[in-house]
This record gives structure tokens, C-alpha cells and sequence, in this order.
């Protein structure tokens, strides 16, 4: 980050903090929490662009998967759909 890039991010920090502390009706002995308010804030409008991309979706499943399925017991080939416990 240049000198300048960096004078212009604590001129920012330095604005909200002050539009914090006349928020919150201009309170004494506050300023760290609000110079520490003003530097999250300040953060998260940088980062929000990077935060708003929606994410990737997976591709489709290989055709393989789905001919599969059938290859797979379901429980009424194993209980020959009696419930548990039943007796022929």
C-alpha cells in the first residue's frame, strides 16, 4: 500500500470514527472503541465487492452416478416388505 493509499484509508477511518462519536452523542473517552468501530466498518465497505460473488456451483453429476442407482438394495428387497419383527 502506497503513502498515499494509506493517508486516504485513515482519512476514512478518521470520518467514520468521527461520525460515530456524533452518533452516539459525542461521548468523552470513547475514542478508541470508536477509532476501532471506524476501522471494521471501513474494512467491510472494502471488502463487501469480494463478499457479494456468488459462489460456484458444482458441475452435474457424470451420467454414470444415475445409471447406478438402480445397482443399489432398497429395504424391501431385504424385508420382502414385511416389518421388522413379522413372521410368515
Amino acid at each position: 500500500m502506497t503513502e498515499d493509499e494509506e493517508r486516504k484509508l485513515e482519512q476514512r477511518i478518521r470520518e467514520r470514527a468521527f461520525k460515530i462519536w456524533n452518533d452516539e452523542g459525542q461521548p468523552d473517552g470513547r475514542d478508541k472503541q470508536h477509532w476501532e468501530l471506524a476501522k471494521l466498518a471501513v474494512s467491510e465497505e472494502d471488502a463487501l465487492p469480494t463478499m457479494l460473488k456468488s459462489p460456484s456451483l458444482p458441475g452435474p453429476e457424470p451420467i454414470e452416478a444415475l445409471l447406478n442407482q438402480g445397482e443399489f438394495p432398497t429395504l424391501v428387497d431385504q424385508g420382502e416388505g414385511q416389518a421388522p419383527g413379522e413372521r410368515q
